[in-house]
């Protein structure tokens, strides 16, 4: 399959050993965990750069680095690294407010990797639908554990709501970006 129809990284590290595979996977952790860190505070949840990481390491790496990736950088916040938004670690965020988003970030990543693995899903607007239902994912997962702490109305309105415009200007802003990284995987290639 040529490097345009596979998640750029994926085609880069098809003739490299399987410890290039680890690196990728730290690699997209820390980025996740960097866009943890650019945060606009609100109640109950904080608006932050994740989904865009999360799918963007989707689209570069495919569904099985990219879910990888999410575990490790959960892993590594549950050990109490200041990974999560506002630099929060350690076990309390997976069972608050903000638990089912996290959780939603593991789905969203095998998801869209799997999905953009397809030729046929790579193409803008296909590629910008599937990452528009990646944060369809986590944004369901967290609206149903907000729910159950605060009920469904009031979750809608702080949990879902507010972040509707960045879940479209994230997703495509993602997609800008895999697709200029499958630009340059096909210059290299063809080098």
């Amino acid at each position: 399959m040529s490097p345009g129809h596979v998640a750029p990284l994926r085609a880069l590290l098809a003739d490299r050993p399987a410890a290039w595979g680890l690196g990728v996977v730290l690699a997209g952790s820390w980025l996740i965990a960097a866009s943890s860190w650019v945060s606009v505070p609100m109640h109950p949840v904080p608006m932050t750069l994740q989904t865009f990481a999360v799918l963007l390491v989707a689209g570069l790496a495919g569904a099985r680095l990219a879910a990888a990736s999410v575990i490790t950088w959960l892993a590594q916040a549950a050990i109490g690294l200041p990974l999560l938004a506002d630099g929060a670690g350690g076990l309390d965020p997976f069972s608050g407010p903000t638990a089912g988003y996290l959780a939603g970030f593991v789905i969203a990543a095998f998801a869209c990797g799997w999905l953009t693995d397809m030729p046929r899903l790579r193409g803008w607007l296909a590629m910008t639908l599937v990452f528009l239902a990646g944060h369809a994912f986590i944004l369901g997962a967290g609206w149903l554990r907000l729910s159950s702490l605060i009920g469904p109305e009031a979750a809608w309105a702080s949990g879902i709501e507010p972040f509707l415009l960045g879940a479209l200007l994230k997703s495509v802003l993602a997609v800008i970006v895999v697709k200029l990284a499958e630009r340059w995987v096909r210059r290299t290639a063809t080098d």
